[in-house]
């Protein structure tokens, strides 16, 4: 992700560089150091790279007070890192700003190991210059950033139970959940219609009241943030609920719609979510939703769909791919094989499992491995040279769900029907 800032190479496409991001990400959280050596600069795009430089000097000299030599020594050893980097700018930083990581990380054995990161352009501008020194880099303001977009309060109900819960981004979150004590229909021997009924309907109101007291607790703080609130349920209940004013007036002004769902548990909550796709167009979960469904559409005829590492690799390597449809979960290396005659071929290995003995499919030699890498880059690699869009499915939905598990996280919809 370090790049020269001049550097006048072609832009990478948004879901390329947010998985880029995200994978550097994954790799600092594991990172640890000993004791408070690891250094995060978040620098914003409109701070002077010369006063970045003048408060990094500054550090370098007061670290020379840190008791533990190791430690001392690790630290300054991290800001000289950071300034040789900072080298690479000019006045100011690229667009959205940049951020920098630097320490000596555990590697095992009692050894260490020099890291320096620099991220640029984040998906959001860095707000605030932030020096930050401590055993764990400081990633959750980017991880802020890569979060998916969209925060929905969801509310399923009838007269039995309700759930409340979000949709963050392309992530259902149920989070409460309540049931009634309203009475059935039937009422029970001795008592008068005129008095059951009105029994029931004090209930029913409690009920309200409590789901609502559920949906206010969680949505009002955030009402700022909210871009909306769906209510889901059986008629006449979700029209009562409204109706009758039971919700915090701010979040009755962000209802986007009430919408039929038959259940009224957990499932309910992404049942509500599949009913308001009108509503929802825009979010990513629902554009996720339909590719996996055109890809199933597609595969159920028997035309214009691919799946798993070889088949679509192949026909990404035609150029017969429109879209490639890759797992958020997908988190494997790719190994090439080569047999002595010449035969290529490739295994899908977990990250950080060894790289595995090899027999040719073709010819059943035994292949010498090349050098490994991210199955996704090199996916991804192959798709820009063929001008093919690439797409992140969440597995927060049963469709996405499966293209991890029954396809291997990797499928593709074709252009034209190829046969491969």
């Amino acid at each position: 992700m370090s790049s020269n800032a001049e550097d006048g190479s072609d832009t990478p496409s948004e879901d390329r560089r947010k998985y880029e991001f995200r994978k550097v990400l994954d790799e600092l959280d594991e990172y640890e150091g000993s004791g408070t050596q690891l250094v995060t600069i978040y620098i914003p795009e409109d701070r002077q790279i010369s006063d970045v430089v003048a408060h990094v000097t500054q550090e370098h000299s007061e670290a020379s007070n840190i008791k533990s030599k190791q430690t001392r020594t690790n630290v300054q050893d991290a800001l000289t890192s950071i300034k040789d980097r900072l080298r690479y700018y000019d006045v100011f930083p690229p667009k959205n700003g940049i951020v920098i990581f630097s320490g000596a990380v555990n590697s095992g054995g009692g050894q260490t190991d020099m890291v320096t990161e620099v991220l640029e352009s984040p998906p959001e501008p860095v707000q605030s210059f932030r020096y930050h020194c401590d055993s764990d880099f400081l990633t959750e303001p980017l991880e802020d950033m890569m979060a998916d977009k969209g925060l929905f309060g969801l509310v399923v109900l009838d007269r039995r139970e309700a759930n409340v819960g979000w949709l963050k981004g392309k992530r259902v979150e149920p989070v409460k959940s309540a049931s009634s004590l309203v009475p059935g229909k039937q009422r029970k021997g001795g008592q008068s219609a005129q008095r059951f009924a009105r029994l029931r309907l004090e209930a029913i109101d409690n009920f309200y009241q409590e789901v609502a007291g559920m949906a206010n607790e969680l949505f009002v703080p955030k009402r700022h943030e909210l871009d909306g609130v769906l209510v889901g349920g059986p008629s006449p209940t979700k029209d009562e609920f409204l109706d009758g004013g039971y919700l915090h007036h701010e979040l009755q002004d962000k209802v986007l719609g009430k919408f039929d769902v038959a259940y009224t548990d957990e499932s309910g909550l992404h049942d509500i979510v599949d009913a308001a796709q009108e509503v929802l167009a825009d979010q990513e979960v629902v554009k996720d939703k339909r590719e996996m469904e055109e890809f199933f559409e597609k595969l159920h005829t028997g035309e214009e769909a691919t799946y798993g590492f070889d088949e679509t690799r192949r026909n990404l390597v035609m150029g017969s791919v429109d879209r490639l449809l890759l797992s958020e979960d997908l988190h494997h290396d790719v190994v090439p094989f080569e047999c002595p005659n010449g035969h290529d071929e490739y295994e899908v290995v977990e990250r950080r499992h060894s790289t595995p003995e090899h027999t040719c499919t073709t010819c059943g030699e035994e292949a010498e491995p090349g050098e490994r890498e991210d199955v996704v880059e090199h996916l991804m690699n192959i798709a820009d040279q063929r001008g093919t869009e690439t797409k992140f499915i969440s597995t927060d939905f049963e469709k996405g769900d499966q293209l991890m598990d029954a396809f291997g996280g990797i499928a593709g919809i074709l252009r034209y029907q190829t046969g491969v």
